[in-house]
C-alpha cells in the first residue's frame, strides 16, 4: 500500500481557515478530492490521510464527511484542543468513525508553546497515550524544547513530528533543530513526517541541496521504520507541484535504502502508525 501521510482539503466559504486569505491566491479557493485523486493515480499511491487544517471541531466533522464519501481518504487526522475540558466528548464522538485514526495538536499556532506542558494538558496526553492513541504534532523548531519535555513527561506516547519541525531551511542553520531531534528520536514511538519541506525554503528559488542535509538526517535519526512521506498538499503547492516533492524526497532519501525501505516510507510506516 502506497500512502500520503498528510494532505489536506478545505472549503473557502466554511470560514474555519483564518490563515488562508485572499493575499495568498494559490491557496485561496477549495481543495477537494476531484483535484487529488487524479495525482495519487499518476504517482501510484492508493489513498492519503486527511488531516485537519483549522482549529475547530466543525471542521473535523466536515472532513469526517468528506471521507465517508471518499474511498482514497484511509484515514482521518483531526482536531482536538487538550486545554479545554470538552476535548474527550469530542474524541469519543470521533472515534465512532471507522477513518478517524487519531487527532493533532496545533502547537505551531500557541503565542507560547510552554502551555504544552501545563499539568492539565500533560495529563489528558498521558491519558491517550495510555490507549495509543496517535498524535500529530504541529511544531516549529523553535518550540522543540517545550516538545521534548513534554514526550519525556509522556515517553510511551505514539506521536509524530510533522514537516520535520520545520527547520530553518531558509539559513541553513542545523543547531540547535538536529540536537532536540536527536533526542525526541530516541522515544521508539515517536515518528517523523518528510513533509512541509519545501515551504521553508524559498518559494521561488528552492533547490534539493537546500533541503537535503535536514532529510538525510532524519533519515539517519529515526531509519526506515519511522519516518513517512506527506505532500502536504495544497500547501505545497505555494513552492512545488505535487511531483516536485515527491522528486524531491525520492532525490535525497538514503542511496543505500533500497525497495524495502522506500516502501516503508511511502506507505509501510503510515499504515503502522496510523493502525490502518
Amino acid at each position: 500500500m502506497r500512502i500520503d501521510a498528510h494532505q489536506h482539503y478545505w472549503r473557502i466559504e466554511r470560514g474555519d481557515y483564518g490563515w488562508i486569505t485572499p493575499d495568498i491566491p494559490v491557496l485561496y479557493r477549495d481543495f477537494l478530492p476531484v483535484d487529488l485523486d487524479p495525482l495519487l493515480k499518476e504517482h501510484r499511491l492508493d489513498g492519503s490521510i486527511l488531516v485537519q487544517a483549522a482549529p475547530t471541531v466543525e471542521e473535523t466533522e466536515y472532513i469526517l464527511s468528506i471521507a465517508e464519501q471518499t474511498p482514497s481518504v484511509l484515514g482521518v487526522v483531526g482536531w482536538l484542543d487538550l486545554g479545554q475540558d470538552d476535548h474527550r466528548q469530542h474524541f469519543e464522538r470521533f472515534r465512532r468513525h471507522p477513518k478517524f485514526v487519531g487527532f493533532r495538536m496545533m502547537i505551531q499556532d500557541m503565542p507560547d508553546s510552554s502551555r504544552i506542558l501545563d499539568r492539565d494538558f500533560v495529563r489528558a496526553l498521558q491519558g491517550y497515550a495510555a490507549e495509543d492513541v496517535p498524535v500529530d504534532l504541529l511544531v516549529v523548531s523553535e518550540q522543540l524544547e517545550h516538545v521534548l519535555e513534554l514526550i519525556r513527561q509522556v515517553p510511551e506516547l505514539r506521536g509524530v513530528i510533522d514537516h520535520i519541525a520545520k527547520p530553518p531551511v531558509k539559513t541553513g542553520e542545523i543547531e540547535p533543530w538536529l540536537t532536540y531531534m536527536e533526542e525526541i528520536s530516541r522515544f521508539p514511538g515517536m515518528y517523523c513526517k518528510l513533509s512541509g519541506m519545501v515551504t521553508e525554503g524559498d518559494h521561488q528559488c528552492w533547490k534539493p541541496e537546500d533541503f537535503m542535509p535536514y532529510i538525510q538526517r532524519i533519515a539517519r535519526l529515526f531509519g526506515s521504520k519511522r519516518v513517512m512521506f506527506g505532500s502536504d498538499w495544497p500547501v505545497c503547492l505555494l513552492a512545488a507541484d505535487y511531483g516536485e516533492v515527491m522528486q524531491l524526497l525520492l532525490r535525497s532519501l538514503p542511496e543505500t535504502w533500497g525497495e524495502l525501505e522506500r516502501s516503508r516510507v511511502f506507505g509501510g510506516n503510515a499504515k503502522d502508525f496510523y493502525k490502518l
